[in-house]
């Protein structure tokens, strides 16, 4: 998920605080945890903070993207077919993990000076999807970093990394960011979104603007009303249900799919504050049925008008009266 480089600098004005007092002092820690949930602009925020970082005072700066000083490790294309849309500048999917021979080959590069300057950066886009391998080969790098090399590892869970890369690393915490700022992060990314979309991206965020953006992208303002009608009222007849397939269309693509049913799951989130005991059992049910569909829906070949009819299925299940229920 990529926010647009102008998004991290709303409501992160701490983390900013922290990284320039950082480079202004007598000597700069070589490793940074940059954690806090997904979606958040940390991946754009390290590649601001690197660009400051190896920038030299009277030498011309790259971008970050193509910056000889700046290294950048993440998973790399699934297969052939998607590394092809990649280099067209098409979306595309990944492996789920980065490999130990990307670390290696990182490791590889350190061994010579910076190109442009005394300093260089290498950014981990995430840390928590490092191979156990690469992990192992990491910590090396990280125990004994090479002169004028930084490293900044994204990481989305903090709990999944190990005690030992935690323990070489200072952690910066990126917090969600509040309904302001979070629609002043929307605007700046999608200007001239229609009012409805937006409220419904603003809504179902919670409070990340690389979700808010990736929703408004989507054009899912349709399907975000009727997913809370579906929890709302039920769906006996199942008309809501039908009406789905219609407002995702004929053949929705995997990040569309991907939107969806993070939508459905936060429109969960939203209710849940609203319910009462007896339908907060219902709500934890279907939302832990809808973190499985999350966790499978990369991979798995999906029907999308089933997939819609499941996800319709678990929103109307909340509604269902006691004496509905089975």
């Amino acid at each position: 998920m990529i926010v647009p480089a102008n998004a991290p600098m709303i409501g992160h004005e701490e983390p900013w605080r922290t990284w320039r007092a950082a480079m202004a002092g007598h000597r700069m820690h070589h490793a940074w945890l940059l954690a806090g949930r997904e979606g958040l602009g940390k991946a754009s925020f390290a590649r601001m903070a690197a660009a400051e970082l190896v920038a030299e005072r009277g030498i011309p700066q790259p971008p970050p993207d193509s910056h000889p000083d700046i290294f950048t490790l993440s998973p790399l294309p699934a297969n052939d077919d998607e590394a092809k849309k990649k280099a067209d500048g098409k979306p595309y999917l990944t492996k789920r993990n980065i490999s130990v021979d990307q670390v290696r080959e990182m490791q590889r590069r350190l061994v010579t000076r910076p190109t442009l300057g005394a300093r260089r950066a290498v950014i981990i886009d995430a840390g928590d999807q490092l191979e156990k391998s690469a992990v192992n080969a990491l910590l090396k790098s990280l125990e004994e970093p090479p002169q004028g090399t930084f490293f900044l590892l994204v990481v989305h869970g903090l709990g999944r990394l190990l005690p030992t890369i935690r323990s070489r690393c200072l952690v910066m915490r990126f917090h969600p960011l509040d309904r302001d700022q979070l629609a002043r992060a929307v605007d700046a990314a999608t200007p001239g979104l229609d009012s409805a979309t937006r409220a419904a991206a603003i809504a179902v965020a919670g409070g990340s603007p690389g979700a808010a953006i990736a929703f408004a992208e989507q054009d899912l303002g349709k399907v975000h009303g009727l997913f809370r009608k579906l929890v709302a009222q039920g769906d006996a007849d199942f008309a809501l249900r039908g009406a789905l397939s219609g407002a995702m269309g004929q053949r929705p693509d995997r990040e569309r799919q991907l939107a969806a049913i993070e939508c459905a799951r936060m429109v969960l989130v939203e209710h849940m504050r609203d319910g009462d005991d007896d339908s907060r059992f219902r709500i934890a049910d279907a939302h832990a049925a809808l973190v499985r569909l999350a966790g499978q829906a990369p991979t798995y070949n999906f029907d999308p008008a089933l997939l819609m009819m499941e996800i319709g299925g678990l929103l109307a299940s909340v509604a269902r009266t006691r004496e509905g229920a089975h």
